[in-house]
C-alpha cells in the first residue's frame, strides 16, 4: 500500500535519515534537527509525524531507526534526488551547489513519468558521451 502523499518537509527529515542511515545504526534528534538546521522540538515533530505514518521507529529518548516502509520511500526520494542531480550538473552542466538546492525542490513535485523521461535521456546522454 502507497504511503499517503507526505508533506515537501516531512520528506526531507525522510531524505536526511535515510542517508544518514546508510552507513550508521540510527539517528538522535540532535543530529537530525542540526542536519535540518532547525530547533530539537522541530526535529521531535517531524518524527513523531513519521512514526505515525509508520515510516520510523524511535526508543525513548534514544536512536531513531527507519522502518521496512521508511526504507523503501527514502531510497526512493534519494533516488529521484540523485537523477535530478547527476541531470542537471552532467547534461545540463549546473553549478554543484545550484543542482543540489534545485533537486531537493524539484523531486518534491516531478511526476513518476517525467522523472522517468529524464533517467531516460541522461542515460542515453552518458553512453553517447561515453563513447566519444
Amino acid at each position: 500500500m502507497e504511503t499517503k502523499k507526505l508533506t515537501q518537509s516531512i520528506e526531507d527529515y525522510l531524505e536526511i535519515i535515510y542517508n544518514y542511515a546508510l552507513d550508521r545504526q540510527g539517528m538522535r534528534i540532535t543530529t537530525l534537527s542540526e542536519k535540518m538546521g532547525v530547533a530539537k522540538p522541530s526535529a521531535h515533530n517531524a518524527v513523531t509525524k513519521l512514526r505515525e505514518l509508520g515510516l520510523v521507529t524511535q526508543e525513548t529518548y534514544g536512536l531513531i531507526h527507519l522502518t521496512d516502509k521508511g526504507k523503501k520511500k527514502g531510497e526512493k526520494l534519494a533516488k529521484k534526488h540523485n537523477v535530478l542531480y547527476k541531470f542537471l550538473t552532467t547534461v545540463l552542466g549546473i553549478s554543484a551547489q545550484t543542482a543540489e538546492n534545485d533537486a531537493c525542490k524539484i523531486e518534491h513535485v516531478i511526476s513518476e513519468e517525467t522523472l522517468q523521461g529524464v533517467n531516460t535521456y541522461l542515460n542515453a546522454f552518458i553512453k553517447k558521451n561515453k563513447n566519444k
